[in-house]
This record gives C-alpha cells, sequence and structure tokens, in this order.
C-alpha cells in the first residue's frame, strides 16, 4: 500500500516532464518561425505536425496570441503598400465579392439540405465559407442560438479547408502561371479566413498581397449586411414561437481598416520609407510566426469533431466556390 503513492508521485512527474517538454518544442518552435529562418508554408506544416503529434499545451494562450498577432502583422504589412493599388482593387473586388457570397449561400444552404447537415451548422459553414471564415461563424453564431458543438463542427470545416489553402493555392498558382493580381483576387475570392488569405498572397508576392488584402476586406464587409439579415429572420421566428429571442452583436475586421490607413501614410508620407519598410518586415516576421500558431490548433481531436457530413459540405462548397473563382480568373472573366 505504501507504494502507492509513490507511484502516483512518479506518473505526475512524468507528466510534468512531458508537459514542459512540449511547451518548450512549442516555444521553440514559435521563436524559430517568427525569426525569418523559415517560409510561411514551412512554419505552417511544423506547427501542424506538432499539433498532431502531441496535446498542445497552450492551446488557450496560442489561440489568443495568434488572433492578436494577425491583427497587428496584417497592419504592419500595409506600410508595404500603395494605396491607390489597394482602392482599386478594393472597387473592383466589391462587385465580384456580391457575385461569389449570393452564389456561395445558396448553395451552401442547397448542399445542407441534400446532406441532412443540422440547420445551425450547416447555416455557419456555409455562411463562413461565403463570406470570411471564423469571422462570419463568430459575428453569426450568437445571433442564430448556435451551440457549442453546432460553432465546433463549424470552426473544424472552415479552419481545415483554410490549413489545405494555404499550401495548395500557392502552388496551384505557379502551374497555372497566375499572374499576381490573379493570384490575389482568386485568395480573396475562395479561401475563407483573412489570415489565410494573407499567408497565401503573401507567399506569391507583394502585389498579390495588396490585391488580396483589399478585395478580402470587401468580402468581409459583407458580415454586416448577412449578419443583420439572420437576425432579422431570427426575431422574426422567436415572434412567431413567443419566445422573445436573442441576438448577439456583429464583430467587424476593424483590423483590415487599420491596413488600409496604413497603406495611405505609406503612400503619403514618402520620406519615412525605411522606417514603413522596417514595420513591414516585422509584419511579415509576425504573419509567419502566426501560420505555425494556427498549424498547431489542429489536431487529430478537430478532425474527429468536425463530422462526415458537415465535412463534405464544406469541401463540395469551397470546391465549387473556389474552382468556379479560378476558372473565372484564368479566362479573364474577371480581372482587377
Amino acid at each position: 500500500m505504501a507504494t502507492t503513492p509513490m507511484i502516483e508521485q512518479e506518473a505526475d512527474r512524468q507528466q510534468t516532464t512531458k508537459a514542459f517538454d512540449s511547451r518548450t518544442v512549442f516555444l521553440l518552435g514559435l521563436l524559430v518561425a517568427g525569426s525569418g529562418l523559415l517560409s510561411p508554408p514551412i512554419a505552417l506544416v511544423g506547427g501542424v505536425a506538432f499539433g498532431f503529434m502531441v496535446v498542445h499545451p497552450l492551446r488557450t494562450e496560442s489561440a489568443k496570441l495568434a488572433k492578436l498577432l494577425l491583427q497587428a502583422s496584417v497592419v504592419a504589412l500595409g506600410f508595404g503598400m500603395n494605396l491607390r493599388e489597394v482602392v482599386r482593387a478594393g472597387r473592383s473586388g466589391f462587385a465580384y465579392t456580391a457575385i461569389s457570397i449570393s452564389v456561395a449561400m445558396a448553395l451552401g444552404l442547397l448542399l445542407g439540405r441534400l446532406l441532412k447537415v443540422g440547420g445551425k451548422a450547416s447555416y455557419l459553414i456555409t455562411a463562413g465559407t461565403a463570406i470570411c471564415g471564423g469571422s462570419a461563424i463568430a459575428a453569426i453564431s450568437p445571433i442564430t442560438l448556435a451551440n457549442e458543438e453546432e460553432i465546433s463542427v463549424s470552426m473544424g470545416t472552415v479552419f481545415l479547408l483554410n490549413s489545405i489553402a494555404l499550401l495548395l493555392f500557392p502552388v496551384i498558382g505557379h502551374l497555372l502561371h497566375l499572374d499576381q493580381n490573379q493570384f490575389g483576387l482568386w485568395a480573396a475570392l475562395a479561401i475563407h479566413d483573412t489570415s489565410s488569405v494573407v499567408g497565401a498572397a503573401a507567399t506569391y508576392g507583394g502585389q498579390a498581397l495588396a490585391v488580396g488584402t483589399t478585395v478580402k476586406l470587401a468580402r468581409a464587409l459583407w458580415i454586416v449586411p448577412v449578419s443583420l439579415l439572420t437576425a432579422a429572420f431570427m426575431a422574426q421566428l422567436a415572434k412567431r414561437s413567443g419566445d422573445g429571442g436573442k441576438r448577439g452583436s456583429v464583430t467587424l475586421p476593424w483590423f483590415i481598416l487599420m491596413f488600409v490607413a496604413a497603406a495611405a501614410l505609406s503612400t503619403y508620407l514618402p520620406r519615412l520609407q525605411s522606417a514603413f519598410a522596417a514595420v513591414n518586415h516585422l509584419g511579415k516576421l509576425g504573419l509567419t510566426a502566426t501560420l505555425f500558431l494556427i498549424g498547431s490548433s489542429l489536431s487529430r481531436k478537430t478532425l474527429q469533431q468536425v463530422g462526415v457530413r458537415p465535412l463534405v459540405q464544406g469541401v463540395v462548397l469551397w470546391t465549387i466556390v473556389e474552382g468556379g473563382s479560378l476558372a473565372a480568373i484564368y479566362f479573364r472573366i474577371i480581372s482587377i
């Protein structure tokens, strides 16, 4: 009987050592990713490998840091842009995003019905694919009163496809010899989250990043009307059922607007170009570190939570969106 406490202490010691080792590996990986020694795709792959091999010791802290670092990095990258190009890309992209979102919403809801995916989960996956991934899901989920499981399934589906897009899009772009404007437009129309659009475009080139980020802003702003329409629809349902209902708030990606402001400073204050270039370089390093953080949050558990039917809905819808937009851009039906 006396040996039991000793065995438990030894097990606790081994568990603590293992957790410490995984934290050390994670922090070293983050440091290397942010040092400039790794390219963004390699940093993402390294993060995914870490997430699959060990239980993430700092998952909550990593998610919070990834969000803050992403926003700061995007703003810093704005200091390497020209506002005239930003405005031109955003103006041209608004019409394209309107058509893309309308088609994606209709197709996504139809697929969800055919695959018998739960109503709220189907709607969140559709909105996330059509607008801007996790941001759209975060904005709309409280309005629909979605539960944690529905939100988790939707987020997991979108995140898996984001990870694939980060690796796949630059490869396809080079194989098809897409120019900078074409790739930036494609990334903005077909990739879910802003972080993944920025990551894919940044690996392709500076002009691709400018186009991708600004057209993505035009796409992300559709969170507002879609959220308001969703709230109105939910209010009508609540009125019919007589329970009053609750409506959530709408979250806007204000850091993208700060990106535009940074581009304006870079354009109209040429005397400060050396300082702006240094900030822009820090933004690139921060983005690479962010991709490592994003990759590390993907795990086997995430795959299990997603399930088959929601994943099929997300994959089919995303394939249609990215394939259709690529064809339209490649054959120059649409252009920036």
